[in-house]
C-alpha cells in the first residue's frame, strides 16, 4: 500500500532545494576553482623563503601535542643528523594531505600561514654549497606547530650511527675505540719475531690511531663535513 522510498530521488530533491539544477554545475565549478586557487597559493608559499617569524594562531584551537620548542627540535636534529630549514629548501613534492592540513588551519584560524619550515635529512633539501620530513609553522617565542609528517620513518639505528658526528668529543672517542678494536685484530707475529708485550701493542695502537685520525680528517675536509650541532639549522651543504 505504501510506495517505497528512493533515497537517490530524495537526495536530488534536497539538493534542488539548496541549489537549482541549472546553477548546480556552475556552483561546483566555482567551488573547485576557488579550492585550486587556494591550494596553488599555499604551494607558492611553501616553495618560497618566507621571512615570517610567527603566525597569529588561536591558541585555544591548537592541539597541544603538536606544539614543540626550538630546543626540542634542535636536540632531535643533532641526535639524528637532520636539518631544520625553510620549506623553500625542500626538493621533494609536498603531499596533497599536507596542503589540505595547511588550508584547514588557515580557515580555522583565519590567517595565512608563513615562515613554514621542514625537518628532514639533508638529502631531501636543496642546500647551498658554502627518510622522514616534518612540516612546521612558527608560533613565536621559539615555538613551532607541527602541521604534517609524511614519508617513511627513520632507520632504527640512525641515532646510533650518527652519534660520532654530534660533536668533536664523540668523534675522538669513536676513533679511539675503533683503533683499539683494529689493534686487537692485528696479527702481531707478522710485525715482530720476538716476544709480544704491552709495549708493542701500545706502539701499534698509536700507529693505528694516527692512521684512523688521518683518514677521518681527510674525509671530513674533502667532503666539507661538519658536526651535527653546527649544521642542524644551516642552509649550506658543508655547514
Amino acid at each position: 500500500m505504501f510506495t517505497k522510498t528512493n533515497i537517490e530521488e530524495r537526495l536530488l530533491k534536497l539538493r534542488q532545494k539548496r541549489i537549482p539544477s541549472d546553477k548546480f554545475l556552475y556552483e561546483v565549478h566555482r567551488i573547485f576553482a576557488v579550492n585550486e586557487k587556494e591550494r596553488d597559493l599555499i604551494k607558492e608559499r611553501l616553495s618560497s623563503h618566507s621571512k615570517v617569524i610567527w603566525n597569529r594562531f588561536n591558541l585555544d584551537l591548537l592541539a597541544s601535542e603538536k606544539i614543540f620548542h626550538r630546543d626540542e627540535i634542535k636536540k632531535l636534529c643533532v641526535d639524528y643528523r637532520l636539518r631544520f630549514l625553510s620549506a623553500g629548501y625542500f626538493k621533494g613534492e609536498f603531499p596533497e594531505e599536507a596542503i589540505s592540513k595547511i588550508r584547514a588551519l588557515e580557515k580555522t584560524h583565519q590567517i595565512s600561514l608563513g615562515g613554514l619550515k621542514v625537518m628532514a635529512p639533508a638529502k631531501l633539501l636543496k642546500l647551498e654549497n658554502a627518510d622522514d620530513p616534518l612540516l612546521f609553522a612558527p608560533m613565536g617565542n621559539d615555538y613551532y606547530y607541527l602541521i604534517h609528517k609524511w614519508g617513511a620513518d627513520l632507520h632504527p639505528f640512525r641515532k646510533m650511527l650518527m652519534w660520532p658526528y654530534r660533536n668533536f668529543e664523540n668523534l675522538v672517542f669513536t676513533v679511539f675505540i675503533l683503533s683499539i678494536f683494529l689493534t686487537s685484530m692485528m696479527p702481531m707475529r707478522a710485525f715482530t719475531k720476538g716476544e709480544v708485550g704491552n709495549q708493542e701493542y701500545l706502539l701499534l695502537f698509536l700507529f693505528i690511531f694516527k692512521a684512523v685520525c688521518g683518514i677521518v680528517l681527510y674525509y671530513g675536509f674533502a667532503k666539507g663535513k661538519n658536526f651535527n650541532t653546527a649544521i642542524w639549522d644551516s642552509k649550506y651543504y658543508n655547514g
